[in-house]
């Protein structure tokens, strides 16, 4: 409950955030316009996300004969859950075990899993993820995070056309009319701002599916078990590749994000695997 409440004043806080960005960039129809701009990234985002995202990781759907337990394990965890419809099944070609879930509802859902995750984990470790994901299918997470993103997005491409418009002369005036703490605020800061309230927002989303998958599993042990073999494969991939497959920009979507994406704890889409064995363990 404490994770709904916290999700649900942080999103409020970037909304009125984002509106507050336009209010100093251009007064009251500045923040008119971020407002409308603020709908358009979320309509966009709400019916075409999955599929930019499926296709940027050249996600496959899963067959139907080689992954027949996998989609056992699917039918039976939604169905527990109590979803509308089972979610449709992916698997991305890449070595990183990991995965995600995406779809604008659970009736549009898709769960994807990386071929990495399938060669490093048993079968219940597989469903303990599985059922993670479903948790953010459930909790409405998806749809959640794709608005948050897109606030944030809006955000900081404001804050880019501002420094833009700041080293091209144009707020020279503004500065001498005493506009300068607001010029530096959007221009430099707010992108810092919206940055930490997006972290903030995915990490509670986090928790909460991780709390989800220990009610469907029964135990929480099979995804501990799981985020460990994760987190020590993935720290081995990625050394041995000098990258990461996972791309910053969607690092948020998947249950295990890469270490090497985030300078600071503060910033970190996920809390760290310490805190969330502990949550699992409470």
């Amino acid at each position: 409950m404490l994770n709904i409440i916290k999700s649900g004043f942080l999103i409020v806080l970037m909304s009125v955030f984002l509106v507050f960005v336009g209010y100093m960039t251009g007064g009251p129809d500045g923040a008119m316009i971020c407002f409308f701009l603020s709908l358009a990234f979320n309509f966009f985002s709400y019916f075409f996300s999955d599929k930019i995202v499926l296709a940027a990781y050249h996600a496959q759907p899963a067959d139907p004969t080689e992954h027949a337990w996998l989609f056992e394990a699917l039918t039976k965890l939604a169905n527990t859950a109590e979803l509308p419809v089972v979610p449709k099944l992916y698997v991305i070609p890449i070595a990183e075990p990991n995965a995600f879930a995406t779809g604008r509802n659970p009736k549009h859902a898709v769960v994807a899993v990386t071929q990495g995750l399938l060669n490093t984990l048993n079968h219940d470790e597989v469903a303990a993820v599985i059922a993670h994901e479903l948790g953010h299918v459930k909790h409405y997470d998806i749809l959640i995070q794709t608005i948050v993103a897109s606030m944030a997005s809006a955000i900081m491409w404001i804050a880019s056309m501002t420094r833009w418009f700041g080293i091209l002369g144009g707020s020279g005036s503004d500065r001498r009319n005493g506009n300068a703490i607001g010029w530096i605020f959007v221009a430099i800061l707010s992108p810092v701002a919206a940055m930490l309230i997006q972290a903030a927002i995915s990490r509670s989303r986090e928790y909460m599916a991780d709390d989800y998958s220990k009610k469907l599993m029964g135990s929480g042990e099979y995804l501990v078990n799981a985020l460990c073999r994760i987190s020590g494969a993935e720290d081995r991939i990625v050394e041995a590749q000098h990258g990461s497959a996972i791309s910053a920009s969607t690092a948020h979507m998947f249950i295990y994000s890469p270490k090497s994406n985030f300078l600071f704890k503060i910033f970190s889409t996920h809390p760290s695997l310490e805190e969330r064995i502990n949550n699992l363990r409470k």
